[in-house]
């Protein structure tokens, strides 16, 4: 849908999505013409007896580079949409730091967790896996997986104690925020900033994800240093909406989440009520289908990071809060090598997903919807069959069809909760996975 198609639905009334392209560009975008003042950001009176109110992702004094702020035009400025909150129950869902389980080090893996069949909506259906670093502190990062089986029906939330990277797995989501709409399905993702209120709607039956919950910097793209201008996740095609409001006085509930509790409070209104906006301060969406990969074309594995899409970086140079990276569709071409990720520890801890296909280090047991988790200095690598088999493999030029992995990689050691400890879901025996690979050392051959 255009955007000029979009804002004519806007005007009368319609949600709908519409998106303007780039990453972390200044937008603005407006719901009713001349809703936007026009060389100022908060008139003495503002078209449409709209109020003005500025989010800041950023401190104000941030550098140019890294400050992050928009300018909103709403019917009614968020300490409207303020009521008495109480703390709520938060249920399943966790917050760094959260030491919870005393559980032997080892790899870690989960088959997928069923979709209930209870009625939950996205706040209620949060599980969390593992916690790293501290919220307080704005480090480290919280991996979550998502269960909803109903729609928010007058009911909003936001997060306070991060930014929310959604991923889906199965079943598509649409994500009303005050920006406007996303809609997002398995092989796209979304990243919702800190503050920024939704509301969140499933379109196609029950739907189950991955959440990375950034406590630290916001996620921005990665340096490509000797790739130079182009490939990996290009700016263009990631996707901002175009703004949609709400008119709408009815009873409606907002929750939010701060310093790891949830709180509710009961509004006349939605909140949703932003007929324009301006800035660089904006929720957005990618499809991990357009993630233009590059590799060793000789020999040899590079190393993961090149599969980076997004990065939380650091006070430390090189050193990620948090990674997001993708193991997409691509070709494997390199001679005389063993094409499959290598045996290594890692510094970084690596909580992994799998949203449709085969992983091509791990052929059994781990599949859509499941979770490995390999913490720092913690051994990990392809299982007996994928060694044996890559082993023996005949390098002729392979590609990998069909198959999208992720993994969230942070500095911080991951704990795991008392939830993802006793789940069903844990493989208790896959820690062991490395006692099968055989003793191949001959002295007398080379």
């Amino acid at each position: 849908m255009n955007i000029q198609n979009a804002a004519t639905l806007r005007a009368q009334g319609a949600l709908v999505a519409g998106y303007m392209s780039g990453f972390g560009n200044a937008f603005e975008t407006e719901a009713l013409p001349g809703a936007l003042p026009i060389g100022r950001n908060s008139p003495q009176k503002c078209s449409y007896g709209l109020y003005a109110e500025q989010i800041s992702g950023s401190p104000f004094t941030a550098p140019r580079a890294a400050n992050e702020r928009s300018w909103f035009y709403r019917i009614r400025p968020t300490v409207r949409h303020w009521g008495t909150f109480q703390k709520a129950e938060r249920g399943l869902w966790r917050t760094a730091p959260a030491v919870e389980a005393d559980v032997p080090i080892a790899p870690m893996r989960w088959s997928p967790i069923p979709i209930p069949n209870e009625s939950l909506s996205f706040v209620e259906g949060v599980r969390t896996i593992t916690t790293a670093g501290d919220a307080g502190t704005q480090s480290g990062m919280g991996a979550h997986v998502y269960l909803v089986t109903r729609s928010m029906a007058d009911e909003y939330f936001y997060n306070a104690d991060g930014e929310m990277l959604l991923v889906p797995q199965e079943g598509s989501i649409r994500l009303a925020t005050e920006f406007g709409i996303i809609a997002i399905e398995p092989g796209e993702i979304a990243v919702i900033p800190r503050g920024v209120k939704l509301r969140v709607e499933l379109t196609d039956g029950p739907a189950r994800g991955y959440i990375c919950e950034n406590y630290g910097g916001a996620f921005r793209l990665p340096e490509r240093g000797p790739i130079g201008a182009n490939c990996l996740a290009n700016p263009r095609d990631f996707l901002t909406p175009v703004a949609a409001y709400e008119d709408k006085d009815a009873p409606s509930r907002m929750y939010v989440k701060w310093g790891g509790a949830l709180w509710v409070a009961e509004l006349a209104h939605s909140p949703l009520d932003v007929v324009a906006w301006h800035g660089n301060y904006a929720p957005y969406k990618y499809d991990l289908r357009k993630f233009s990969p590059v590799g060793p074309i000789l020999f040899d594995h590079a190393d993961p990071s090149i599969y980076t899409v997004l990065t939380s970086p650091s006070e430390t140079p090189g050193t990620a809060n948090v990674d997001f990276v993708i193991f997409p569709e691509r070709w494997l071409v390199a001679e005389n090598t063993f094409r499959p990720p290598w045996y290594h520890m890692n510094v970084m801890s690596e909580f992994m997903g799998l949203v449709y296909g085969q992983y091509e280090a791990k052929p059994h047991g781990f599949v859509p919807g499941g979770i490995s988790l390999h913490n720092m200095m913690l051994p990990h690598g392809p299982d007996v069959d994928a060694f044996e088999a890559a082993s023996k493999a005949q390098l002729k030029p392979h590609k990998l069809e069909g198959t999208l992995a992720f993994m969230f990689e942070t500095r911080f050691p991951q704990r795991l909760t008392a939830y993802a400890a006793n789940s069903e879901a844990f493989q208790h025996d896959y820690g062991s996975y490395g006692h099968g690979l055989k003793k191949h050392f001959d002295p007398r051959r080379p």
